[in-house]
């Protein structure tokens, strides 16, 4: 069934593909699936010296290494042209292709951030599948999307979308799908402003600084979702659109995860919050559509 209650594009927008590198390969190929929105284990790596990606937190339950195991089965990459300048034109063309929805989304989050954020960089969204190269090291599609700091780049798979329904269990929808990239665009603001390198001090835990960016970036996520429609790409969000985004968030809280790999949530190890309260924070950010209302670390009530 196709469902009449989603999010649009105004079909005469034009998409800026400049924003937006697709890398996927024309070889098919085997990886494992899977990971958790805005993991940012190669930004950790890269910033305390490590090289590679992957990885867990410090200390405690390693949630990157076991969901790299909970994801080990392979799944086929199919080929992909990388045609996007040609078939990425206009909304019309993001209400029918999924990877020009995403292109439209990534527009989208950018304009609205440009009007909040003075001197806003606008940051290149990367598609790739099975394996990536970055400045913060290289990447599997298990680890998930993230964003490096080291080249202001937003990373991801669209495969994880097949992920985050059937694995993790959410509704999925488009403005699921939109939810994650709001979200790894809102690591870039913290980038930006400054904020971002209060995470990488190795420590987890419920009032951990790796939390409150997590939480943060989905109150900017949000934000954005407030203001989307503003931006003439996108048309029309329904209650319905912001319900899967509420979804979303909450299928990728670190007691969901954890219990689904079968361990008692530990909040000693939570590196990115727990569902009800990633829920909040984007219902924070959506209700009030003001980024100064996301300062998570400006209380404990997290």
């Amino acid at each position: 069934d196709v469902r009449s209650d989603v999010m649009k594009f105004n079909e005469r927008a034009r998409l800026d593909t400049s924003q937006v590198n697709d890398r996927r390969g024309t070889k098919a190929a085997a990886i494992g699936g899977g990971g958790l929105i805005g993991i940012v284990m190669l930004v950790v790596a890269a910033l305390a010296g490590g090289g590679g990606g992957g990885g867990g937190g410090a200390g405690g339950l390693d949630i990157g290494g076991l969901l790299e195991q909970l994801n080990a089965s392979s799944v086929n990459q199919t080929e992909v042209a990388s045609d996007i300048d040609e078939r990425c034109l206009t909304g019309a063309d993001a209400n029918a292709e999924d990877d020009c929805r995403i292109i439209g989304v990534v527009n989208s989050v950018q304009e609205v951030w440009e009007g909040l954020v003075e001197g806003y960089q606008p940051a290149p969204t990367v598609f790739f599948s099975g394996s990536v190269s970055t400045a913060c090291g290289n990447a599997s599609s298990a680890t998930g999307p993230f964003y490096c700091p080291a080249d202001s780049t937003i990373y991801i798979d669209l495969g994880f979308y097949d992920e985050l329904r059937q694995r993790f269990g959410a509704r999925g929808g488009p403005f699921a799908e939109a939810y994650v990239i709001a979200h790894e665009y809102g690591h870039h603001i913290q980038n930006l402003t400054g904020v971002l390198r209060r995470s990488q001090d190795g420590r987890t835990g419920p009032l951990s600084g790796a939390v409150r960016i997590e939480l943060q970036a989905d109150c900017y996520a949000g934000v954005w979702a407030a203001r989307a429609e503003q931006t003439g790409i996108i048309e029309d969000l329904t209650r319905a659109d912001i319900e899967d985004g509420i979804d979303a968030a909450g299928t990728v809280g670190d007691d969901r995860i954890q219990e689904q790999m079968g361990h008692s949530p530990d909040p000693h190890t939570f590196s990115h919050g727990s569902s009800e309260q990633r829920q909040r924070w984007f219902m924070i950010g959506y209700q009030t559509g003001n980024p100064n209302a996301c300062d998570t670390f400006a209380t404990d009530n997290l």
